[in-house]
């Protein structure tokens, strides 16, 4: 089909959000972020209501954004990490008019004209997802192998972090702190959130995630590992059975209030539902296993679309996900689109 953009389709999106009154979602691949005001539409296609980073809705390539990933709405503020400009951009509400501009950018010493890598205390190198957590912002700061947190919410301009998990310091940028891999390093982390009274990163690069007990105010090993048998262990199982317990770059995450951990276990083609967090790393702090795969027949299972058609519950590199006012939202990037499962 014709790949121009319109107000209703998608090239490889990879960040959505979701409530019962907003529907929000980075369509990556057209530099974009789209919105639909009201919440998830009442049809399938449904053209969206707003376009941030282009002038129109027929309008592509880089210009406000660079491949943008994270979105949220956090205490009333839309937030997206534009992560190849290097830089998270920070709405003072959420947008009703067509490429509005942001009040805020964080990342850059020279705000929306700045778009240069960095690492330090308030740069970014591919800033990829975020979240607040209990007051902390957290940032995956991908590139720099990193995440950085705030501990007073979003930060202003400049504002160094207070916290990074990772490397030993806010200067360094190494590759699992340019050793073997281990509890305290991190190789792409992509995601944040939290669940259980724990901080649970998406380690992609490491095809694992970590998790901290809460609260994290200091740089430290991390106390759970999933979808790895040991902390020291990142291997890839490619094109084989999968199981519970192996991942193949893990680059979401999310969870619910009922204590659900959502992993989107991107190269799998899969979404993984572990039912009662807390409950299962208490008892498997490392190497805990997971209780439900959507997107494929069983656990063992990886195919893209289930090597077959594409179908409404089929996924072909599932990215980005948010669950929201009882919805999970899912960015399934290979077959650009969002999926949206209602569960009370």
């Amino acid at each position: 089909p014709d790949a121009s953009p319109t107000p209703s389709t998608m090239y490889a999106p990879r960040g959505v959000w979701v409530s019962r009154d907003l529907l929000v979602v980075s369509d990556t691949g057209n530099h974009r972020v789209l919105l639909w005001h009201g919440g998830v539409p009442e049809h399938d296609h449904a053209d969206a209501d707003v376009v941030l980073g282009q002038p129109d809705m027929v309008s592509e390539g880089p210009k406000r954004f660079f491949l943008p990933t994270g979105v949220a709405v956090l205490d009333g503020r839309l937030v997206v990490a534009d992560a190849w400009h290097h830089r998270i951009l920070v709405w003072d509400g959420v947008p009703t008019t067509d490429d509005e501009p942001p009040a805020m950018v964080l990342g850059q010493p020279d705000g929306l004209d700045g778009v240069d890598e960095g690492c330090g205390p308030q740069r970014f190198y591919w800033p990829f997802g975020f979240a607040l957590v209990d007051g902390v912002f957290w940032v995956a700061d991908t590139g720099n192998r990193r995440v950085l947190g705030w501990h007073d919410g979003i930060p202003v301009p400049g504002q160094g972090a207070d916290v990074v998990l990772g490397q030993p310091d806010l200067e360094s940028r190494g590759e699992n702190r340019d050793g073997p891999v281990a509890a305290n390093s991190l190789r792409w982390p992509h995601a944040v959130t939290s669940v259980g009274g724990s901080l649970f990163v998406a380690d992609a690069g490491n095809h694992r995630v970590l998790g901290w007990h809460l609260p994290v105010d200091h740089e430290r090993a991390a106390d759970l590992v999933i979808g790895q048998p040991g902390f020291d262990s990142a291997v890839e199982f490619p094109y084989r059975p999968q199981g519970p317990q192996r991942f193949r770059f893990p680059y979401g995450v999310t969870s619910a209030p009922d204590g659900r951990l959502f992993v989107a276990d991107t190269s799998n083609n899969r979404v993984l539902v572990v039912d009662d967090a807390a409950a299962t790393f208490a008892a498997t702090p490392v190497g805990g296993s997971v209780d439900v795969a959507l997107g494929q027949p069983d656990l063992d299972a990886n195919g893209e679309n289930r090597w077959d058609r594409v179908v409404a519950d089929s996924f072909c590199w599932p990215y980005g996900l948010h669950w929201g006012d009882g919805l999970l939202a899912v960015a399934d990037s290979g077959n650009n689109r969002v999926v949206i499962w209602e569960r009370p």
